[in-house]
């Protein structure tokens, strides 16, 4: 490879982006190494080199769209790391409305008005420029399918790095989104305590209704100077509805947690009850009846 080029290489971690060539590299120095394969087109303007270490492909859409440009939507929410990859391999920045950038194949370019690359609406994650967390969750909602979309907003607020209040407020100052509805009933579920998808399942369609009272959730509980988050609590009955998923409560390990858990809650009058997703999901009737005539036995 030219001398020349070489310098670009290392001062761009392993991109050659044209538009910021040094004066003293001429266009036919690039046009060489592409044609000998010593670099390889990944945007207009912006080459990697074949034989230097992989590349960061959200640097280089970045590098591509210039420095008014941040990544967005599921491209935000990658570098959050909340998703592993981008759906169906599919970029997204966003930019000032009056910066023409048109969208192409493999990257989809939106605009906002007043767009500026400072906090709080753009911060700097990994050394890319990103939209702020809440607004690239809003974002990406209709991008990804079901239950996905739901985890990765269940994920954001149980790493804490947002809170349902947040998301709200992005929501509010977001003009369209595709599906609202369902996003602003998940958006009150998390902020009446729901934190998980077997939560939110029970929450829609088992513990509700005119026959069962008021759970509270993710209540604080402190026993011997521990605390204790109960999923679902009747605070008059004093019982304590746990919903067990398979992911966390599936070891021995974790099921002695379980029991040691329950003990301690017994010793100041809690009862604890738990519930499997799969009875919930095959038996959500009979989960009431059996809930109702506990809570029945309690209250008497």
């Amino acid at each position: 490879m030219h001398d020349l080029l070489h310098a670009e290489v290392d001062r761009h971690s392993g991109l050659v982006i044209v538009s910021n060539l040094a004066d003293s590299v001429p266009r036919w120095v690039v046009d060489n190494a592409v044609r000998t394969g010593e670099l390889i087109r990944l945007w207009p303007g912006v080459y990697r080199y074949a034989e230097g270490p992989v590349v960061d492909p959200r640097r280089a859409v970045i590098a591509y769209a210039g420095d008014q440009a941040a990544l967005s939507h599921t491209s935000a929410l990658v570098v959050w790391g909340l998703v592993a990859t981008e759906p169906d391999g599919v970029f997204h920045v966003t930019v000032p409305r009056e910066r023409r950038l048109r969208s192409r194949a493999g990257l989809v370019v939106h605009t906002r008005d007043s767009f500026t690359l400072t906090p709080p609406e753009v911060v700097q994650r990994s050394g890319l420029p990103v939209t702020a967390l809440d607004d690239s969750l809003v974002a990406a909602w209709p991008l990804a399918a079901e239950p996905q979309r739901v985890g990765i907003v269940l994920d954001a607020i149980g790493e804490r790095l947002t809170l349902p209040i947040r998301i709200a407020e992005a929501v509010g100052r977001t003009r369209t989104v595709v599906d609202r509805a369902s996003l602003v009933r998940l958006v009150d579920r998390l902020a009446g305590g729901c934190r998980s998808q077997l939560e939110l399942f029970g929450a829609d369609h088992v513990f509700t209704g005119p026959d069962l009272p008021d759970f509270r959730r993710q209540v604080p509980v402190i026993v011997a100077g521990r605390t204790f988050y109960l999923d679902l609590y009747a605070e008059r009955e004093r019982v304590d509805i746990e919903l067990d998923g398979a992911s966390w409560h599936g070891s021995a390990q974790q099921r002695e947690r379980d029991v040691r858990r329950d003990a301690a809650l017994a010793t100041v009058g809690i009862l604890v009850v738990r519930y499997t997703y799969r009875r919930l999901v095959s038996d959500s009737e009979g989960v009431r009846r059996e809930l109702g005539r506990i809570l029945a036995r309690r209250r008497n």
